[in-house]
Formats: C-alpha cells, structure tokens, sequence
C-alpha cells in the first residue's frame, strides 16, 4: 500500500520540531550555546511542532483504513505536535501575567547597587527610572524586611536564608554589609544576579534586595517570586 507523502511530511515535522525543542536547552546546559539561543531553539521547535500537529491533522484522512498507509506517522505528528503546543501555551500564558521588566528590587528609592556588571559585559547595572512605577505597581508586595538583629546577625542570617534557597553566594561584604549571589534556572541555564543589603536600623537592621535578569527584556516573574521566596524564608 502507498505510504501518504503527508503523513511522511507531518512524522518528519514532528522529530523535527521535537528535536530542536530538546537540543537548545541541551546544548545550554553543557555551556554550548548561550541561554537566549537555547530559548529560540525551544521556541522554533515549539512552532514547528504546531506546524506538525496541524500537518499530521490533515494526514489522518488519507491514511484512514482502507487508503494510504502511514497513519502511525500522522498520530505521531499529532501527538508530539499537542505535547509542545502545550508546553509552549503554559509557558506562554504564565508570562503573560507579569510585566515586561527583568530587575526588580524592595526599594525602588535606593535601589541596592551592584559595584559592578557580575556578568562582565560592560552593561549599566544603574537600575532602570523606567521600571519604579511598574513595580510600584505591581509588586507593591515586595518591601525591606526590618528585623530586631543586629545588622551583623542580620547579614549573616541572609546569606544562610540564600544558600538555603539554593542560591550560589558569590561575595560577602561584612563592611558594606552587602551580598552579591546568583541563581541559574534548570532548564536554559539562564541567570540573575541578586544584591542584598543590610543596613543599621533604630530597632535592629533592614534588609532590602534586588533580582536582576541577566538576559531578556522580561522575567516572567522570576525575579519578583524570588524575592518573595526569600521574605518568607528569612528568619525576622
């Protein structure tokens, strides 16, 4: 029996689309290829995958009982399409609920400084006058934690509180107290750079941080969730 040109077509876009959705954050993880390269592979295999499912769709038909073979081919198509339109709309739309910003602090004032680019890149690590109202805004959550510890005690609790969140605590300045840390996502090995200050305070010490994206306009809320991550973790 004839095997459906379709049904060849949709099967290839399919591996095809599944291939690349795999390899970016693969090829990430070993140091290959930067993050952002890694997420435009995943988003082009994710496309393509679409593009598979709607293919494979059609290659149903002609590969019903009876006419050409190759309807494994197009139920493969079908269902490596739906598995990365899937991933790709979750991801889509919990990106959609956060602003388009990727540096994020609890003091929007005074912002905690970062003594240079972590990254080496020459970027301005000056934080942006045009993302104050938005997380005024939107993350109006997000404010100093005051405790009653000494601000050594204080500094000392905030680097066991981000190492216990799995952050990598890259530089303590006990003069300073300030603290430089980052954290790299699983996937597509993205990072962001975190400052965290402590400062003396008339009841003890306050400690204010910032997350800041590396890569990308947007965060998709990674910054924000941080943070909170580390209000509530902190022991006051």
């Amino acid at each position: 029996m004839e095997r459906s040109k379709l049904a060849v077509t949709a099967a290839f876009l399919g591996g095809l689309g599944l291939f690349d959705a795999v390899l970016g954050p693969l090829l990430a993880r070993f140091g290959l290829i930067s993050p952002m390269a890694a997420f435009y592979f995943w988003g082009l295999g994710s496309l393509v995958g679409i593009v598979a499912l709607i293919v494979g769709l059609v290659a149903l038909r002609p590969t019903a009982p009876g006419r050409k073979s190759g309807r494994g081919l197009a139920l493969f198509a079908v269902g490596v399409g739906a598995l990365l339109l899937v991933v790709f709309g979750v991801n889509a739309s919990a990106g959609g609920d956060y602003p388009p910003i990727n540096d994020i602090t609890t003091d929007l004032e005074n912002p905690p400084a970062f003594a240079s680019d972590p990254a080496d890149r020459g970027r301005d690590m000056a934080y942006p006058a045009e993302f104050v109202d938005t997380v005024s805004a939107s993350y109006g959550d997000l404010v100093p934690i005051r405790t009653s510890n000494a601000p050594g005690r204080a500094l000392d609790l905030a680097v066991q509180t981000a190492e216990g969140l799995g952050w990598e605590v890259i530089a303590t300045n006990r003069a300073e107290g300030t603290i430089l840390a980052r954290q790299t996502t699983e996937v597509f090995r993205f990072v962001d750079d975190i400052a965290i200050r402590v400062r003396p305070d008339a009841d003890g010490a306050v400690v204010d941080l910032r997350s800041k994206s590396r890569d990308g306009r947007g965060d998709m809320g990674a910054n924000a969730i941080r943070i909170r991550a580390f209000m509530d973790a902190y022991p006051e």
